[in-house]
């Protein structure tokens, strides 16, 4: 059975554990900056808003459109 679980990065095929654990080590704290690393949220952009709740909150899983639940995750 399939996960219904959004766990990572589709373009880049990158979990959000891995995306999480580069942020850290780099000292990046905004999806721009990982975009300007050329390692996540740039190309279909449908993990933007689960990567800015994963640098905000340090969650890597998420419940499908959590994000758009949540306040604040701008």
């Amino acid at each position: 059975m399939a996960s219904n679980k959004v766990t990572r990065c589709i373009c880049h095929g990158r979990p959000f554990t891995e995306v999480k654990a580069y942020a850290e080590k780099k000292g990046l704290t905004t999806v721009d900056e990982l975009q300007d690393h050329d390692f996540c949220s740039n190309s279909c952009g449908l993990c933007i808003p689960y990567v800015k709740m994963m640098l905000k909150t340090g969650q890597t899983v998420f419940s499908p459109g959590e994000p758009y639940r949540s306040k604040g995750t701008d």
